[in-house]
């Protein structure tokens, strides 16, 4: 991707927001834009822009072709895409135009994809970030749940805090509901599986029987 390809698309066919104000209002700050525009509609709605200048813009606008434009730029992308990789590349050529433009509804409802642009994939994470701050305390849950199984994580926090004096804040409210939901699931899957290995030990006797 060359700045020749790139420049005119941006400054023609590329819209843009423009800051108007900003004020602040309290701790809030409000800002206020102009209408999108491209770089090349700004100079031709300047006053102070000449009209020979504003001319000069307005024959360069009509001899181009945005999607070829672009489609130069992506070509640009993939070469350097490529290059960082080691594989093969070729120039644009009308094949690959007529392709791009045969893909151009998909990209503009799927959302583009450039081939510089690569995105990882989230890893997953088997450990704590930071301190349980229930360790201490899951027994005395444990302990309230099996003794009233359909109890809120908002009337065990109360408890929680009632018997350490106030000891969790407000934020980890959410800690021990995620932790009471994963619990419940466990159980009702123990539960459930439980039951059928049960059904299939009964089924087997009788079969042996």
């Amino acid at each position: 991707m060359t700045g020749k390809e790139r420049c005119p698309y941006v400054n023609y066919f590329q819209p843009s927001f423009k800051l108007r104000e900003k004020i602040r209002i309290g701790a809030k700050i409000r800002k206020a834009y102009h209408s999108p525009a491209t770089p090349c509609d700004r100079l031709l709605a300047h006053n102070a822009v000449d009209d020979k200048i504003k001319e000069v813009l307005r024959t360069q606008y009509d001899q181009l072709d945005p999607v070829e434009l672009l489609h130069r730029i992506r070509q640009g992308q993939a070469a350097l895409a490529a290059l960082s990789t080691g594989e093969p590349c070729t120039g644009p050529n009308r094949q690959s135009l007529d392709q791009f433009l045969a893909q151009l509804p998909q990209l503009w409802q799927q959302g583009e994809v450039r081939p510089t642009h690569r995105k990882e994939g989230m890893k997953a994470r088997h450990y704590r970030t930071r301190d349980d701050p229930f360790k201490n305390v899951w027994t005395d849950i444990l302990l309230w749940l099996q003794s009233d199984p359909d109890c809120t994580a908002k009337s065990l926090f109360r408890r929680l805090n009632e018997k350490h004096s106030e000891q969790f804040g407000a934020g980890q409210l959410r800690t021990l509901q995620r932790r009471i939901s994963e619990w419940r699931q466990t159980m009702a899957r123990k539960l459930v599986f439980g039951q059928i290995e049960e059904r299939k030990g009964v089924e087997a006797v009788a079969i042996a029987t």
